[in-house]
């Protein structure tokens, strides 16, 4: 999943790049290989230092992490993948439903019976 911001942003702010692929196979308890695949593998994106490095949010970790959890019970890296971007548009998507529901709810004239 790409970078939702590239803006510099507060340390409590999800999409700020705040770790380094070797912090965040460490945090993640895997090897950068396993990021480096996530990403080949179009499944996160992370953004590039000034001199190249990739950096990772901790949105982006809170992803993989669900990416290893699937792969670490047998779950093949390219269906783990597909299976994670599919949970985040379902998220989204009930969210978004939500949303509408609770606004259409509102702008709807009440009537009497």
């Amino acid at each position: 999943m790409p970078p939702r911001s590239t803006r510099p942003a507060p340390l409590d702010d999800d999409d700020y790049p705040a770790y380094t692929m070797g912090r965040a196979a460490e945090m993640l308890g895997t090897t950068p290989a396993f990021l480096r695949a996530l990403g080949e593998h179009r499944l996160i994106t992370p953004l590039r230092s000034e001199g190249g490095h990739r950096r990772y949010s901790r949105y982006q970790l809170r992803v993989a992490a669900r990416a290893r959890e699937l792969v670490d019970q047998g779950t093949p890296i390219e269906a783990a993948c597909r299976i994670v971007i599919l949970e985040d548009q379902l998220e989204e998507a009930q969210r978004i439903n939500e949303q509408l529901r609770t606004r259409g709810g509102e702008s709807q004239p009440k009537t009497k019976a």
